[in-house]
């Protein structure tokens, strides 16, 4: 993955998308799940997207 092309809206609502899967997982919380979602709309570049879900296991997808 090339960390520096910008994100699309699309790749910004997968990783929302994730992110609520991670959440109904128990993987993370509420309050965690908004500052990461408010982070993901954020995001200019898929690198900023990447390192939202860094941390969760790959297999949630």
């Amino acid at each position: 993955m090339q960390r520096d092309v910008r994100a699309s809206d699309a790749e910004r609502e997968l990783t929302v998308e994730r992110l609520q899967r991670a959440v109904g997982n128990g993987r993370l919380s509420v309050e965690e799940f908004d500052d990461r979602a408010a982070r993901a709309y954020a995001a200019r570049t898929r690198g900023e997207l990447a390192d939202l879900t860094r941390d969760l296991p790959g297999n949630l997808w």
